[in-house]
């Protein structure tokens, strides 16, 4: 699971990490294009991957959806304007839409509530890996020098390898639930069922009920999370510019792709502590996410307050944003851990998700050209949406 979502969140960034390979010029892409390909996928197809996941062995149905999003991001490389990145994208779109959804269903099949912040929590903070690999991973395509393919293609080329490979390894080996995991033994799958029981989400359930989904559109916990999901990742917009911004301070682009493995290294440290303290005390996860907002805050404000000159200084505010992704992976694993009943979790999930985002959608549209260099208004709407 954790490799996979390290995968996973490299391709979603890969038009953010591209941004200063060439990507953004070679393409012609503006900022508002940018934006409408994003999300376009999830948004969309949220729900019907969520029922698919429902309908199908979820291994094998993320296993396939991998497989045709590895295919799509090397298809990134042959784009040469707005009209082939939005295919390729809302292809990466709709399959990566099952990732997310299909895991908290994983979890939920195969760890208790309390263990369930803590895994949500181990795989989501594969984000700050993804960061740290693909930084690297841009610092070498920068270093490639050919006549027909520019650094952006090839990185395009790599990620989808990577993800191609992968795709097959998940094919093979990973389990629709604990009732045929490979590596438990019959004693040990009636164990893992067993453990989870008072969970009362169940392990698997093929049926849909009507109204289990009635039930969750009318419970008002459903709308509180996706009302939270929405507001809570506007700032992850960040994800397509922040090497854009980190660039403006005066950096090298080399500079830049090595300066963005420090925000890999700040996500994974925040998210393991995060849900470490949320795990240790009960009932804690709100307030450990109000408190790891408050670093958010700051470096919204540190942005918009130090001048230009001090590169360094606004640097260390940029990373102090990379706090607020706590919050949010502490309620992927709250919704799973107060919502019983499988059809109800599959569409409490797709809503949550679909409100992630019109979050992360709506935040890319910040970032406009008449508010560079210093982007105050984009980095003011990020200071006060935690």
């Amino acid at each position: 699971m954790c490799m996979l979502y390290l995968v996973q969140f490299m391709d979603k960034a890969t038009l953010g990490s591209s941004a200063i390979l060439g990507i953004r010029a070679a393409t012609h892409l503006t900022t508002n294009q940018l934006g409408t390909i994003f999300f376009l996928g999830y948004l969309l197809f949220e729900y019907p991957q969520n029922l698919a996941l429902q309908g199908f062995p979820v291994g094998k149905w993320m296993s396939c959806n991998i497989l045709i999003w590895s295919i799509a991001l090397c298809c990134h490389a042959a784009c040469t304007n707005f009209a082939g990145l939005f295919v390729v994208r809302l292809i990466l779109g709709i399959c990566e839409g099952s990732i997310t959804a299909g895991f908290m269903i994983v979890s939920s099949m195969f760890y208790t509530r309390n263990e369930q912040t803590l895994r949500v929590g181990y795989w989501f903070s594969m984000d700050g890996a993804a960061q740290i690999i693909s930084g690297f991973i841009s610092f070498g395509t920068l270093h490639i020098h050919t006549s027909r393919f520019e650094p952006w293609q090839w990185y395009m080329i790599i990620t989808g390898t990577i993800t191609f490979i992968l795709a097959i390894c998940f094919f093979l080996f990973f389990p629709d639930s604990p009732t045929n995991a490979w590596f438990l033994t019959p004693e040990e799958r009636v164990l893992a069922v067993m453990r989870i029981k008072h969970n009362q989400t169940g392990i698997e359930n093929k049926h849909f009920k009507m109204e289990q989904m009635i039930e969750a559109l009318v419970d008002p916990k459903t709308w509180m999370f996706a009302l939270f999901s929405a507001i809570d990742n506007v700032p992850n917009s960040l994800i397509n510019q922040r090497t854009l911004i980190v660039a403006s301070f005066g950096f090298t682009d080399l500079q830049t792709t090595l300066l963005s493995c420090v925000d890999g290294i700040v996500i994974m440290l925040t998210i393991w502590s995060g849900v470490k303290l949320a795990a240790r005390y009960p009932n804690s996860r709100a307030y450990v996410a109000i408190i790891y907002f408050i670093p958010t805050i700051v470096g919204g404000i540190v942005v918009n307050i130090l001048p230009w000159s001090d590169s360094v200084g606004l640097l260390i505010g940029v990373y102090l944003t990379d706090f607020g992704y706590t919050g949010f992976v502490l309620s992927l694993s709250w919704v799973s851990s107060v919502t019983a009943g499988h059809t109800k979790r599959i569409t409490t999930n797709a809503i949550m998700l679909s409100a992630f985002c019109i979050g992360n959608a709506a935040g890319t549209f910040m970032w406009q050209e008449q508010y560079k260099p210093r982007n105050h208004i984009p980095w003011f709407v990020n200071m006060i949406s935690p």
